[in-house]
């Protein structure tokens, strides 16, 4: 009995241990209401391969000098490509 009270305090604290996230961006492993985890193959590719790619709305494109909204909305998936247009994250957002 005195091991399990001892256990509680630790199982507590284990749950609020930070998962290294920025704290700014959504956690990906549990929110993924646009899917973007279905289009992580898109990484690394070239930015025309998204003229030939039919996506479901609502969908932006986000390159390294475009002023975008702040507005977060889990149902929208983030293309982000480098100066290189290379697409280097997908994300909801």
């Amino acid at each position: 009995m005195r091991a399990t009270l001892f256990m509680i305090p630790l199982i507590a604290l284990a749950a609020c241990q930070d998962d290294g996230g920025d704290g700014d961006s959504p956690d990906l492993a549990t929110n993924d209401a646009c899917g973007a985890s279905g289009w992580h193959s898109l990484i690394g590719e070239h930015l025309d391969i998204l003229a030939v790619t039919i996506f479901r709305a609502p969908m932006r494109v986000i390159g390294p000098n475009d002023a975008v909204t702040m507005d977060y909305n889990p149902q929208r998936l983030n293309v982000i490509y480098g100066d290189d247009d290379i697409i280097t994250r997908v994300e909801c957002g």
